[in-house]
């Protein structure tokens, strides 16, 4: 594997136009302010609404939070979409359990979003307690910036397996994104409510633990 190749993250719902376009647009925007060109986000549902765009109050949510709903396409997972993914974030643990009949071997690699930035947000408490401050994050050459990234994330999934049992949820169904799929307004706003915390958390861990290009300096 090409070590400076862009992290690949999935995210999967069930249609592909409502809560996977979403999570796909805004990680996408706010991780190439963190690594330009370090990420490709993308996304598939497990029965996707094949060649549909995004719904129209999803793509109003992602231009709310800076993103792009533009020229989106939804597609059906499959196993060949996720044959070299990195990491696979689903809406729900029922979508978890869908992705790994198609690919078993993603077995470490697969969350939903709301449990993997609850384990982020471990990682980042224990770093911070350690260190007494934000963790130190080392100064990279240009040619070695893309692959210090690269090899970050790629060891992720197997560090925040690791504090699983210090995130779990009071209640299981706080692993999942509600589908608002020919629901009212308030349905999207739910989703969004539920989301939205999960993406900060998320770009927050990659916010702390970029790796420093040059003689550039990290600001949070």
């Amino acid at each position: 594997m090409d070590t400076s190749a862009p992290v690949r993250i999935l995210t999967v719902c069930t249609g592909n136009i409502c809560r996977s376009p979403v999570a796909e647009r805004l990680l996408q925007a706010g991780l190439n302010q963190v690594v330009p060109g370090g990420f490709q986000v993308t996304s598939a549902g497990t029965r996707a609404m094949v060649g549909d765009p995004m719904q129209p109050i999803s793509a109003d949510i992602v231009r709310t939070f800076g993103g792009d709903p533009e020229n989106f396409v939804a597609r059906q997972l499959s196993p060949k979409i996720l044959r070299g993914v990195d990491l696979v974030l689903t809406m729900t643990s029922g979508h978890r359990g869908e992705v790994l009949q198609l690919d078993a071997s993603l077995l470490k690699r697969t969350f939903t979003i709301r449990e993997f930035a609850r384990m982020l947000d471990v990682l980042d408490a224990r770093a911070e307690t350690s260190a007494g401050g934000p963790p130190v994050v080392e100064e990279y050459d240009d040619g070695d910036w893309l692959g210090a990234n690269a090899a970050f994330w790629r060891g992720l999934p197997a560090r925040a397996a690791g504090v699983r049992h210090l995130a779990l949820p009071a209640d299981a169904a706080e692993n999942d994104i509600v589908d608002p799929y020919r629901r009212a307004p308030e349905v999207y706003r739910q989703m969004e409510d539920e989301m939205a915390p999960a993406i900060v958390s998320i770009l927050r861990h990659a916010r702390l633990n970029a790796p420093v290009r040059g003689n550039a300096s990290t600001t949070l």
